[in-house]
């Protein structure tokens, strides 16, 4: 089969489309014949050389797949080969085939595309883990979310908003502030021009925010903690704005608030069965109900890597850029 590889860690230019030998399954897995992938941030800082896979995940990157079944490994029940899916994966998925634990796949949703089915489980598992089986959100409660026309934050808004939460989303210019209405964020908050604090604040009559997903770590930190509620969850998937912050325990402990922090791609495999578990129980229905859906900003072919990275590296796209297998 062929594979993006990543000879030298380096620019877009170190991603190569190379043949490589085909995965085999084992204990537990299942074979998947890959359509489509996405891009995610993790992919670009792992092609960087600072986010290797855990120990014996693929070399490849790639957080997420769709595809067919090609073959089951020892051990697998309830799938057949032939069955369209899409996979939650700790490497591969920019690949003809990857080898996926059967406990990270899931069936292609009712009424969603096969191709664009690659731009789920990475972004729906995050943000169900972090938002609701974490910070737990509850109807009527007000979320925060920041890069609200990122993939994460798209999804974040649609899911927020089929429990019947209120949403504030922060990103940089009109047209995308634009597109997270049109998904049903209720507070648009420009971050270039606006201060989130004081904006928050003012749209939730003093209060805060319940709940803040976070990508952008140190460098929010102190005035996400301004921005929460009392009894408020600050939920941090990344650190693109650091690694290091101030805290201030005063405001935070006047606050009885809470900050959580974790990733997906190493978590043990039962962990993530159980995160998997609970998206197919509780998203698959809103997307089969179209309630909420995959926001697909375009799909180049999987030999064109370097370009989708560097589209995303960019941050000018909304919602995913798609890697589609040839």
């Amino acid at each position: 089969m062929h594979a993006i590889t990543i000879p030298e860690p380096g620019g877009p230019e170190a991603l190569v489309w190379d043949e490589v030998p085909d995965p085999v399954p084992g204990e537990g897995e299942v074979l998947v014949e890959v359509v489509a992938s996405a891009v995610n941030r993790a992919d670009i800082l792992q092609r960087q050389g600072f986010y290797n896979p855990p120990p014996g995940a693929s070399p490849y990157p790639g957080l997420e797949c769709s595809g067919t079944v090609a073959a089951l490994g020892p051990g697998v029940s309830g799938w057949a080969v032939g069955d369209q899916v899409c996979a939650l994966l700790a490497g591969g998925g920019y690949a003809e085939k990857v080898a996926v634990p059967a406990g990270q796949l899931l069936p292609a949703p009712e009424g969603v595309d096969l191709t664009r089915a690659a731009a789920l489980p990475e972004v729906v598992c995050t943000v169900w883990s972090n938002v609701f089986m974490v910070a737990h959100l509850r109807p009527g409660e007000t979320l925060l979310v920041h890069g609200g026309s990122s993939g994460i934050g798209t999804m974040a808004i649609q899911l927020a908003k089929a429990v019947g939460a209120k949403v504030a989303v922060t990103a940089g210019t009109k047209e995308k502030l634009d597109r997270c209405a049109e998904l049903g964020a209720d507070v648009l908050i420009n971050y270039r021009e606006q201060d989130f604090v004081a904006e928050i604040k003012q749209a939730t009559g003093g209060a805060g925010a319940d709940v803040i997903l976070d990508n952008m770590g140190a460098k929010y930190l102190d005035r996400n903690v301004q921005a929460l509620a009392v009894n408020g969850r600050l939920a941090i998937i990344g650190m693109q704005g650091g690694v290091k912050g101030e805290l201030n325990i005063g405001t935070l402990l006047s606050k009885r608030a809470a900050i959580s922090a974790t990733s997906l791609r190493a978590r043990p495999l039962g962990e993530k069965a159980a995160i998997v578990a609970a998206v197919r129980e509780h998203v698959w229905p809103l997307l089969a109900g179209g309630h909420v859906g995959p926001v697909v900003d375009r799909e180049l072919p999987m030999p064109e890597a370097a370009e989708a990275h560097r589209l995303v590296e960019a941050s000018g796209h909304i919602g995913k850029v798609l890697l589609v297998a040839p």
